[in-house]
């Protein structure tokens, strides 16, 4: 697929009862659901301040990890996976979306939003990720993203959205990843290489999407893994090794 920025990749077009994300307990949702929710992701965030030029930060790794990424991504907005606790001094950074229990771990600047998932937040200055995207609009304006726009950053590498499709163009070829093909991710999204093979690249396929959550070993075997140095071994034939991921 040709795509110039990440959200060519979540168009109106694209949308179908393909399966595109299977998380750990192996519920599917299908790239109707992805697309939509996405763009409802976005319009939700939007709300919470994010724009153009700004960091938002994601703790987790399941499906609504994702959607917090791609949300932000269509705002224009970098995603950093996993970030420091103490993040005070960051001027950049606009928006946390993490489980409602550890959002309060977090040292945020002035004037940053709390934006949990999970459990209903008790507190009104804490906006609920899972029932405001629920609620929201299931449609997107027309964008416009520069290529060079930052998508990414893991608090001292930035990369752009012609970056992460580069990289993850290569990972297409080199692997010889298909439509309907299964990439599990066995390695942190905090490391922008696991996004560039472990989702980008699938979306660009029109592949599969098979996320873990927590420490837990996603029960789907996949076509192939996303696998950092120190992951030994994996069930699936065909591992992709994050030193091989170019950025």
């Amino acid at each position: 697929m040709n795509a110039a920025t990440v959200d060519d990749l979540l168009t109106r077009e694209l949308r179908d009862d393909r399966t595109g994300l299977v998380d750990v307990t192996g519920r599917e949702y299908d790239y109707h659901w992805l697309c939509t929710t996405a763009w409802k992701s976005g319009n939700f965030l939007r709300h919470a301040g994010v724009r153009e030029g700004v960091t938002v930060g994601v703790v987790g790794d399941g499906p609504l990890a994702l959607l917090a990424f791609l949300g932000t991504t269509l705002l224009e907005s970098q995603t950093r996976f996993d970030p420091p606790t103490d993040l005070a001094d960051d001027d950049a950074f606009r928006a946390l979306v993490a489980p409602v229990d550890e959002l309060e771990d977090y040292d945020l600047p002035q004037g940053a939003q709390r934006v949990g998932y999970g459990d209903k937040p008790d507190s009104p200055d804490v906006h609920h990720f899972d029932a405001g995207v629920w609620t929201e609009n299931p449609s997107f304006p027309p964008l416009s993203i520069d290529p060079d726009t930052t998508i990414l950053t893991d608090g001292e590498q930035t990369v752009t959205h012609e970056q992460v499709l580069e990289a993850a163009d290569a990972v297409v070829d080199d692997v010889g990843l298909e439509a309907g093909d299964r990439v599990v991710v066995r390695a942190s999204l905090s490391d922008p290489r696991t996004v560039v093979a472990g989702v980008i690249a699938p979306l660009l396929a029109r592949g599969v999407i098979v996320l873990p959550t927590g420490d837990e070993t996603p029960t789907e075997r996949g076509t192939c893994a996303v696998a950092s140095e120190s992951t030994a071994s994996v069930p699936e034939p065909t591992r992709i090794d994050l030193d091989s991921v170019a950025l």
